[in-house]
Formats: C-alpha cells, sequence, structure tokens
C-alpha cells in the first residue's frame, strides 16, 4: 500500500513535538517522592533542606516549564517570575509571567529583566532557586553593562541576526555584554542552592551556550568576541559603545565572565532535560511505524540555510536514483540550526529558506520536505 506522504510526515513531526513539550519534559524528567526530586544524572535535592524555594527563568517554552514546577513544588514555592515571549504564555498561579520581544530585545526585556533580579535580592544559603532555561533565553533576559544602552543592544542583534553568525558565536558577544549572562546570574544566586533545567536548542547542548550560558561557567573571553565582530566584518558598523567595550575588555580595563573554578559554581547543578536529539529518535521510531527506512542523519546540522538545502536535495535525487544512503521508501531526518544570511531587506527565517531551496532545486520525482523550528517560530518571521 502506497504512503500517503503528507499524512505521515504530520505524524512524525508531531511524535517529535511532543518528545520536547517542555510541561512533559519536566513531568517525565524530575522525580518527587515526600521532599526529595529527583533529576538525571541520579542528583537528589531535599527540599525540607531549605527556607525558600523560588524559580526563576527565560525563554519561549519556559511558562509551560513553570507550571510544571508549581505542580511539583506545590506549596513548597515561595514565589517566582519567568520571561516569555509575547503570546507564549500558559496559566500560572504563583510564578509571576512577564511578556518580552523576541529576537530583538525592547524594553519590557530590560524591565522584566530588572524585576527579576530585584525579587532575587537577599536569598541566602538556606534557598533553593530552579533555573528555567530554553531557547530564545539570551534575548529574553537581558542586564546591560551600564556604558551600554538598549538601542545599542538592538542594533548589535540586528547586526548578528542578519550577518551570519551561528548561535556560539552571537551568544559570546551578548556574554561580554551582559550583567547576567556568563555565569553572571549564578553570581548574584549565590550562596544559595542553583539547579539549572534547560530544554536545549543548542547544536552540542552546550550549556555556556544556552541561553547564553547564565548560570554556568564561561569559556568564552573578550577576545573571542572582538575576533567574532572582526570575522564577520562588522566592526565599522557595531555601536561604538560596543566596541569601545570589548576592546576594554581585551585590554583588561574589564572584569572578565566567571570562569571554572569559581566558588560559586560550587553550588549549582545545570541540567539539560531535553534536545534535538531526543526528538529525532522519536521522529524515526514514528517514522518506521508508516514502514519507512529511516536515518537519522546527523543531530548537528550547522551552515547557511541556502547551501544546506542544495545538499539535501543532492540527497533525496542519491535515494531516487541509487537508494542510497538507504533503501525507499526512506526518511531522513537531521536537526541542528542553519544560519541565513541576508542580503536584502528581507526578515530571514532558517525553515523557510532551507525549504525554498529545496523546493527550488529541480526535483522531479515523489518527495516531500519538512522544516520545523520546535520553538514554534521561524526566527523573526
Amino acid at each position: 500500500m502506497a504512503i500517503n506522504l503528507k499524512k505521515s510526515s504530520e505524524a512524525i513531526l508531531a511524535a517529535a513535538l511532543k518528545a520536547v513539550d517542555p510541561h512533559q519534559l519536566i513531568k517525565e524528567q524530575v522525580r518527587r517522592e515526600g521532599s526529595v526530586l529527583h533529576f538525571p544524572g541520579k542528583q537528589t535535592v531535599d527540599l525540607d533542606h531549605f527556607d525558600r524555594v523560588f524559580v526563576y527563568g527565560a525563554g519561549k517554552g519556559v511558562a509551560p516549564m513553570a507550571k510544571a514546577m508549581e505542580e511539583l513544588l506545590g506549596d513548597e514555592l515561595a514565589g517566582g517570575d519567568v520571561i516569555v515571549k509575547y503570546h507564549h504564555t500558559d496559566q500560572l498561579k504563583t510564578i509571576r509571567l512577564h511578556e518580552a520581544a523576541h529576537p530583538v530585545p525592547d524594553q519590557n526585556t530590560i524591565d522584566s529583566t530588572n524585576i527579576l533580579l530585584k525579587n532575587m535580592q537577599g536569598l541566602t544559603d538556606k534557598d533553593c532557586v530552579f533555573v528555567l532555561l530554553t531557547g530564545g533565553g539570551s534575548a529574553l533576559m537581558e542586564s546591560l553593562k551600564p556604558d551600554i544602552s538598549l538601542e545599542n543592544l538592538q542594533a548589535l542583534s540586528e547586526l548578528l541576526l542578519d550577518c551570519g553568525a551561528n548561535i556560539h558565536e552571537i551568544n559570546c558577544i551578548r556574554k561580554h555584554i551582559s550583567e547576567i549572562k556568563g555565569g553572571q546570574l549564578a553570581k548574584r544566586i549565590y550562596p544559595a542552592r542553583c539547579i539549572t533545567l534547560a530544554l536545549s536548542d543548542v547544536i552540542g547542548d552546550d550549556l555556556s551556550v544556552i541561553a547564553s550560558g547564565p548560570t554556568n561557567a564561561d569559556r568564552s573571553t573578550y577576545q573571542e568576541a572582538l575576533h567574532i565582530v572582526e570575522k564577520y566584518g562588522i566592526k565599522g558598523k557595531i555601536p561604538g559603545p560596543i566596541l569601545k567595550h570589548l576592546q576594554k575588555g581585551v585590554d583588561g580595563e574589564m572584569e572578565e565572565t566567571p570562569k571554572s573554578g569559581d566558588k560559586i559554581f560550587t553550588k549549582v547543578s545545570n541540567l539539560v532535560i531535553g534536545n534535538n536529539r531526543l526528538a529525532l529518535v522519536k521522529a524515526a521510531e514514528r517514522a518506521k511505524m508508516d514502514n519507512f527506512n529511516v536515518i537519522i542523519l546527523t543531530s548537528m546540522l550547522s551552515g547557511e540555510a541556502r547551501e544546506i538545502g542544495l545538499m539535501l536535495s543532492a540527497i533525496i535525487r542519491e535515494v531516487q536514483i541509487s537508494n542510497q544512503p538507504l533503501l525507499k521508501p526512506a526518511c531522513i531526518l537531521l536537526g541542528g540550526e542553519p544560519t541565513v544570511h541576508i542580503r536584502g531587506s528581507g526578515k530571514g527565517g532558517r525553515n523557510q529558506e532551507l525549504a525554498l531551496a529545496v523546493a527550488i532545486s529541480g526535483i522531479e520525482d515523489s518527495y516531500l520536505f519538512v522544516s520545523c523550528g520546535s520553538d514554534g517560530t521561524d526566527g523573526p518571521t
């Protein structure tokens, strides 16, 4: 019986998205027995050891995570704040929810973060803080260095999104103009116990990159940040105060982000509870139910979306002609984060760029190509 490509692809995509549903991941990955919470990696936290428990966070998917934490913690939860993209909300009882812009920060980003930081003041070693992070956290939670304005940050964000820099490079620069990224939020939480639960949107699940690693030791430096500016030819375009700040850092006039070995990280546990690979595995399982031959080609796809589209078109043709790298009916799965280098007046959108590149490549035989952002939006579009 012939496979209905449209129906099957919808079911496969649904399985992938369900696997990384933020609310469900908390339920699956965090288990409670009495006063003790059990986390991946056999880590535990006994709530009876603390006077107060708080939840803070930022990202496009943290509202359902926060809701799950409310259900898990119940009356032990003293309060908290999470920042989400406009309209990415949920019904919360105890945790305060703030909305801000993504991918370019706005005044609500700054104001919401200031509220979050104000409410964090006075933490002690008898407090426990859960930090929830998902994709978008870098843009949604921000407190800038005193010599940098919101307008400076907005201009930089636009430049970085348009120039084709990858998320590792973008976040390296973000960390070095911020008061909270690159481990600096952990400094504010210390001496409280801190457990960060991250839903990774980053290739390789590097915790120092997810949401710019606010509670993770930072390996990057001012020198690297300035090198990235030079690499993409935007040194003459970025706002003067940012360039001046980065140069001061290179010259040793600005304090570096906290590094491994800093005492603040002795009270921190950073845990990834979901990622790209998990979504791909569940998608593969569902595809096999429809009798596809399945291969997960990679979970670390990166590069220019248009060029990746051409490469994938060649793979599709190869399957059609020679049944390589697998026999038809074939389902080829890939995950990662392509980028778009905007050359004109367009907005971008990596999934649209990727799909269009495949669509115009001239493939004639029967195939169906799906490109989806698991966070629900395609870049700034």
